[in-house]
């Protein structure tokens, strides 16, 4: 019915809708939201660097590993960023939590 280009084409959109509600909340780490961002870059250099290793060397991407890993690594910078956005959310948490307690 859909091929996996299609797929992928389209999850795009739920994902697009999910990070307008995520900025439009202003309850999401700071950190996190742009480690959410980056996984738009992942997905904006993934899509040519498929397309260069298909034309280049007749090969997918995931047969490539240098150009497999290079385009990777912003899969990985964003979920880094992702989890110390939101280590760093339930610190500052953590900290209004134990101040309102002292006030008491």
């Amino acid at each position: 019915m859909f091929s996996k280009d299609n797929l992928f084409a389209i999850s795009l959109f739920p994902y697009l809708g999910f990070l307008w509600f995520l900025t439009r909340s202003q309850e999401t780490p700071r950190l996190a939201l742009i480690g959410f961002y980056v996984l738009l870059v992942f997905v904006a250099v993934t899509i040519p660097a498929g397309i260069y290793a298909k034309v280049q060397y007749g090969e997918a991407l995931a047969n490539i590993d240098w150009l497999h890993g290079s385009a990777e690594s912003f899969l990985t910078l964003s979920n880094i960023l992702v989890a110390l956005g939101f280590r760093q959310g339930i610190i500052e948490y953590q900290k209004k939590q134990e101040e309102t307690q002292t006030d008491d």
